[in-house]
């Protein structure tokens, strides 16, 4: 009985996807299904629902799993009447970025540190770009700029090592005034620990997001996406 064991396993076929079907398998577009902002007058986050072709309103609290952090740039350029984006990043200080209006020719291209005036001067503004896993198990994009940043910079500066393993949760938002402005952040604070479920879509939705990151992030060109001509809101650029 042990012999026909392995004579039968021997014969077992496993199938193995090639290098070449690996290939073809890779996102070829970005896999977020929602780019979602803080909307500081509205004290609310928002995405563009392009099956609707609207803004839509996310209510608080709002969940989220943090899977990676990088770096672009945003912004609306008065002389093209455009929106501004670049590609991501993941290392701001030793990567280059290329910083376009979307009607128009290219604004900057280089390090972030060496085109930042130019990038201000022409509307435009750095933004972190997050991605996360929402409740529901799907990937998305959360892009904060301006004040968010900060108040994400003071919540994670001690707590890093807990993002991959508990949910972030924002509950309420913060009242700030810089000079005359007056703007709102979310305010960032840890709900729980991830079940093993939750662990499980945690992981495949990392290696969707990593797919697509290998082979975007070696590209200093920056990819349309997601390019929603916004209106400026009221808050802080720092």
């Amino acid at each position: 009985m042990q012999g026909l064991g392995i004579v039968i396993l021997s014969h077992k076929k496993i199938k193995v996807m090639s290098n070449r079907k690996q290939a073809f398998a890779t996102p070829q577009s970005n896999p977020a299904t929602k780019f979602i902002e803080w909307k500081s007058n509205e004290k609310a986050f928002e995405y563009y629902d392009k099956e609707a072709q609207k803004k839509v309103s996310i209510p608080l609290p709002f969940k989220f799993l943090v899977l990676d952090e990088l770096h672009t740039v945003k912004g609306w350029n008065d002389a093209t009447q455009s929106a501004i984006y670049s590609n991501e990043v993941k290392f701001i200080s030793k990567e280059i970025m290329t910083v376009k209006p979307f009607k128009g020719n290219e604004i900057a291209k280089g390090l972030y540190k060496d085109i930042k005036e130019k990038i201000v001067a022409s509307g435009g503004h750095y933004t972190k770009s997050i991605y996360v896993m929402l409740e529901d198990g799907s990937l998305a994009n959360l892009q904060l700029k301006g004040s968010s940043v900060q108040a994400w910079g003071e919540f994670t500066q001690k707590t890093r090592s807990r993002l991959p393993e508990e949910w972030v949760i924002v509950k309420t938002a913060k009242d700030g005034k810089k000079g005359a402005v007056k703007f709102s952040m979310p305010e960032f604070a840890f709900e729980r620990s991830l079940s093993d479920s939750e662990n499980e879509q945690a992981d495949e939705c990392f290696d969707t997001l990593e797919a697509y990151l290998k082979s975007y992030l070696v590209k200093s060109d920056p990819v349309i996406e997601e390019v929603i001509e916004e209106e400026v809101d009221d808050d802080v650029v720092f």
